[in-house]
């Protein structure tokens, strides 16, 4: 699957800055929200190749929206990788439990989520 457009879910301002650098520089276009709710409402304006989701947000967690995308027949397709701060194991296996293909940790390593992004559209 060629991966294009992503949305990016990222409460902090400067990470949100820091990664839509790195992400339209590697000639992605970028959509972002600060929050599953303004994620759900741009998700319905226009589905992307896939969503970059922090874990830490105001109101529902990523690990939570994760699991909802991924049992909604309109979204379940549409690829997950987390990236979030929480860098413990158990955090990357409940997050992949959760229904992301991939998990990369900040602060955001450009070529780890480079090849992150690559190996999901692989895939």
């Amino acid at each position: 699957m060629k991966i294009e457009k992503i949305l990016l879910v990222e409460d902090s301002k400067i990470e949100t800055m820091i990664i839509i650098k790195i992400l339209e520089d590697a000639g992605f276009t970028v959509n972002n929200a600060a929050n599953a709710d303004q994620a759900m409402a741009l998700l319905r304006l226009s589905k992307p190749d896939l969503i970059l989701m922090d874990v830490v947000m105001p109101g529902q967690s990523g690990f939570q929206f994760t699991r909802t995308l991924g049992r909604d027949p309109e979204f379940s397709s549409v690829p997950i990788i987390i990236c979030s701060s929480k860098s413990l194991q158990t955090d990357k296996v409940w997050g992949l439990r959760q229904g992301a293909k991939d998990y990369v940790t900040k602060p955001v390593d450009a070529i780890a989520l480079l090849a992150a992004i690559r190996r999901v559209g692989d895939a």
